[in-house]
């Protein structure tokens, strides 16, 4: 038989009008299915079980300042976590992001006291450095083809002991000294710090910002072009380069976007508590990266969404609040974290198999 008659298509009875052909290959999944493939679909159900779960078992949950406490803990793990997902959307993740939220808050604090500055100048500076580690780490990862997790390590032990050592060498202490009455400080306040009323409830304004920072997250990945660039990275960045995308760019830009991130809650910690602890921010960056893979991004890369860390760092959030207001233990709070990863990780690894079987 020639090519020509093996590619001729068989004489067959035409379909009814109305109706579609199908081989069995394009028959769609049942929509159940479908919705499970999305990523934030898991962590959703699984935050509304732990809110009705604290809502019966810590009773002081149901109050509004509670709930605004929570959201208020969320927040402060959600905006770090949305950065940090992206990076890992973008195949690569973080290991400083905990101390750099620190290293950032120090820079803006000890600049502004010890030079007798105006307390923005100190936060333009702790900027400027904050994405300067960023695009350090994405520089060095690009450069030499080292993992992320070599690269950031480092980054994390060099941040680590800079943070003391310098803090020591210019305060004479592990801390930084109280900003509060200097130039510009009720103006950062009110920006990074401030509360508000709703319904008689005092909210932080962190909880706008997370919210508002998620859905633009949420349009970058899936309106721009940046977006589809970040998937292409990370799903396979040799092809990716080969059709046109700026890989150097695309990874240096997303590590700059947690030293974003990172600046943005060192100041809110910052002009929140007046001070600093040097020695602060360690482990914050696997709650971070949990956060992430509990809302569904892979660590493989390629794969996840900006809403699903939102929820992801609501559970985080609901579990520290709750143990509490439960009066429980809340050294359980390590091991629910662990329990959560390693399931999320489990769920993680099922829905990808199931979005790639035919």
């Amino acid at each position: 038989m020639s090519m020509t008659q093996q590619a001729t298509p068989a004489v067959g009875t035409p379909p009814a009008p109305g109706q579609k052909q199908s081989d069995g290959r394009t028959r769609q999944r049942p929509l159940a299915l479908r919705l499970l493939a999305r990523p934030e679909v898991g962590v959703f159900l699984g935050a509304v079980a732990v809110l009705v779960f604290f809502l019966f078992a810590a009773p002081p949950v149901r109050d509004g300042s509670s709930m605004a406490n929570i959201l208020y803990q969320s927040s402060t793990i959600g905006i770090m976590a949305l950065p940090v997902a992206l990076l890992m959307i973008g195949g690569e993740f973080d290991l400083s992001a905990g101390v750099a939220v620190i290293t950032s808050a120090l820079t803006a604090s000890m600049l502004s006291y010890q030079l007798t500055m105006n307390v923005w100048v100190g936060v333009i500076v702790a900027l400027l450095v904050s994405l300067a580690i960023g695009a350090f780490n994405g520089w060095l990862l690009v450069k030499t083809g080292l993992p992320s997790f070599l690269v950031t390590l480092g980054t994390f032990l060099i941040l680590q002991g800079v943070n003391l050592a310098i803090t020591k060498l210019v305060t004479g202490n592990v801390a930084t000294d109280d900003i509060s009455d200097m130039d510009g400080f009720a103006q950062a306040q009110k920006i990074f710090a401030s509360t508000f009323e709703v319904g008689g409830v005092n909210v932080k304004i962190t909880v706008v910002y997370w919210l508002v920072f998620a859905a633009l997250a949420t349009w970058v990945l899936l309106r721009t072009k940046y977006g589809n660039w970040i998937f292409a990275v990370g799903g396979n960045k040799h092809s990716a380069r080969a059709v046109g995308v700026p890989v150097t760019f695309t990874k240096i830009s997303l590590f700059m976007l947690v030293g974003f991130g990172a600046w943005f809650v060192g100041m809110h910690q910052l002009f929140s508590f007046n001070t600093v602890q040097s020695g602060e921010g360690v482990g914050q960056e696997l709650i971070y990266i949990a956060a992430a893979v509990i809302g569904g991004c892979l660590l493989t890369g390629g794969y996840g969404s900006a809403i699903g860390p939102v929820f992801g760092a609501f559970m985080f959030g609901m579990v520290q609040q709750g143990i509490v207001y439960a009066g429980w233990n809340p050294d359980w709070f390590k091991a629910f974290l662990g329990v959560m990863l390693l399931g999320a990780v489990l769920i993680n690894l099922w829905v990808q198999r199931t979005a790639t079987r035919r």
